[in-house]
């Protein structure tokens, strides 16, 4: 049988019954995919290679309990998974995080706690101007941090429709934030 020529959901369904071709498949199709996002995500070329192994390891595994839809999002999903449990299991933060944890924390900690609170609230309020499927874009983009071709199969529409909702609702929001810190400077300024 050729492999090579299925689609990811036929490998799928042969990887459900155990057929070792279709995770060979898988494996060639995504390995450089899946060891670019570790190693984005750890900057270390072995322990890249290790979080592969892993997410392989686990695919293999556990076919027979799994029930994917998109081989493609249910492997990036693992990856993200296998790097968390490496830096909870080393009791790590990743790189990113660990200048926070030195910040010192300044008076006006509760104020900006505050002000954090105030702007969720106003991106809330936006979004419910929208038009449902621009807000539909914009959360699961934004918010859930999905691809646009995540969001596009989500809500079955196009790529090209997603990034278009996506950049209206982006500079809608930039031009709703923009206006609202001008007047809070004029109160401010009074």
């Amino acid at each position: 049988m050729s492999y090579n020529t299925l689609s990811d959901t036929q490998l799928t369904d042969l990887l459900h019954g155990g057929e070792e071709g279709a995770f060979d498949e898988i494996y060639k199709r995504y390995w450089k995919v899946i060891y670019n996002q570790a190693y984005k995500r750890v900057k270390d070329a072995e322990i890249a290679e290790d979080i592969v192994q892993d997410v392989f390891a686990d695919l293999w595994v556990k076919k027979a309990k799994r029930s994917i839809e998109c081989l493609g999002s249910y492997l990036a999903s693992a990856t993200r998974y296998q790097v968390f449990m490496l830096y909870k299991k080393n009791s790590k933060l990743p790189f990113f995080e660990k200048p926070l944890e030195f910040t010192p924390r300044s008076e006006l900690f509760a104020d900006s706690v505050y002000e954090v609170k105030e702007l969720k609230h106003c991106i809330n309020e936006w979004m419910s101007l929208q038009p449902e499927k621009r807000r539909e874009v914009f959360r699961l983009k934004f918010m859930e941090d999905k691809s646009t071709s995540e969001v596009s199969e989500i809500l079955n529409i196009s790529q090209k429709t997603v990034q278009n909702q996506f950049i209206i609702s982006i500079h809608s929001l930039r031009s709703t934030l923009s206006k609202l810190l001008i007047m809070i400077l004029l109160l401010v300024m009074r």
